[in-house]
């Protein structure tokens, strides 16, 4: 693949230039605030339809109106979804697939970061509840809409962070094991990336393509279950940590996978400062634009797969499997 003029320091409205998204359907999980509005606002000023997904309705409206005022494009609308219940999941992905609508993009962007030891509405541990299992049903009750745009692209944001842990497929929520809030939120970015590998195996035929995003460190609500003592302990308690990134630069690599003409094809792998990650398989630590091979395993990919769907089906979620 030949080499593209970005990287970490690009902006997602560097990335977005020259590009006409005219008449495309993208939807944006989380895009409200931080990376999640920075990729709205850049898919938005590319003259796509976007309809942001947030929990939080107040915020949306709030959002909607300053996309449109900053971008000029009218078409942007907000529809409440909460990944914490797979009823709201559900019945939110049911509802815009019988628009017959067609989905172009697909960015799952929202998630929660380092919270306690909480659970979702159908008891799932929340942080793999609403960074990887709610995503999971999302996109299922949108495949006849990712289906109805002949190609269509799934960005899942990922994190370096996925280099915590793997996914501990005899006890994802906690129910056995102690907590701990790094490691479970390092396993639910390994299902992020893991997700992609498998939606393309399955859904790659018929134009659905997904890859994983690393967005770097960047100063947004995600921080917001640390306390002062730890972001202190960590460096982060500064307007901007050494090495960290700005929302508009966070957005860019998710907004690459997103339009990137030179992804056509390309799917599958996690994506880090605007180019494709490579493993890392040394003992010292990770550099960035290296990923830690078990995120793209593709027996853990179908595992997880499997995992996903048997919890979705134990929860008393509708079969996953839409025709």
């Amino acid at each position: 693949m030949s080499a593209v003029p970005f990287s970490g320091d690009s902006t997602a409205l560097e990335v977005i230039a020259g590009h006409d998204l005219t008449g495309k359907e993208t939807i944006v999980t989380g895009g409200a605030s931080g990376l999640g509005y920075e990729t709205a606002r850049a898919l938005a000023s590319a003259g796509a339809r976007v309809v942001i997904a947030v929990r939080d309705e107040a915020r949306g409206v709030l959002a909607v109106r300053a996309l449109r005022e900053q971008t000029g494009n009218e078409r942007i609308v907000h529809r409440r979804l909460d990944l914490a219940s797979l009823t709201s999941v559900t019945t939110w992905a049911r509802r815009h697939s019988a628009t017959g609508k067609p989905c172009h993009v697909l960015v799952l962007n929202a998630g929660v970061m380092a919270t306690p030891l909480l659970r979702t509405a159908e008891g799932f541990e929340l942080q793999f509840g609403v960074n990887h299992l709610g995503h999971f049903a999302f996109t299922i009750g949108l495949l006849p809409s990712l289906r109805a745009a002949g190609t269509a692209r799934v960005v899942v944001v990922s994190s370096r962070a996925h280099r915590r842990s793997d996914v501990h497929f005899d006890d994802p929520n906690y129910d056995h094991r102690p907590y701990d809030p790094w490691q479970s939120y390092g396993q639910s970015k390994t299902a992020n990336a893991l997700f992609g590998v498998a939606l393309t195996h399955r859904y790659g035929e018929s134009g659905i393509t997904a890859n994983a995003v690393m967005p770097g460190a960047i100063r947004t609500g995600l921080q917001r279950h640390m306390s002062q003592r730890e972001l202190t302990a960590r460096g982060w308690d500064t307007a901007m940590p050494p090495g960290w990134k700005t929302p508009e630069q966070g957005a860019a690599t998710t907004v690459w996978a997103a339009v990137a003409p030179e992804l056509d094809g390309v799917a599958g792998r996690l994506l880090d400062d605007c180019a494709v990650a490579e493993p890392w398989t040394a003992d010292d630590d990770p550099p960035n634009g290296t990923y830690l091979p078990y995120a793209l395993d593709a027996a853990n990919a179908d595992r997880l797969w499997d995992l996903s769907e048997r919890l979705l089906l134990t929860a008393g979620t509708p079969d996953p499997h839409l025709s």
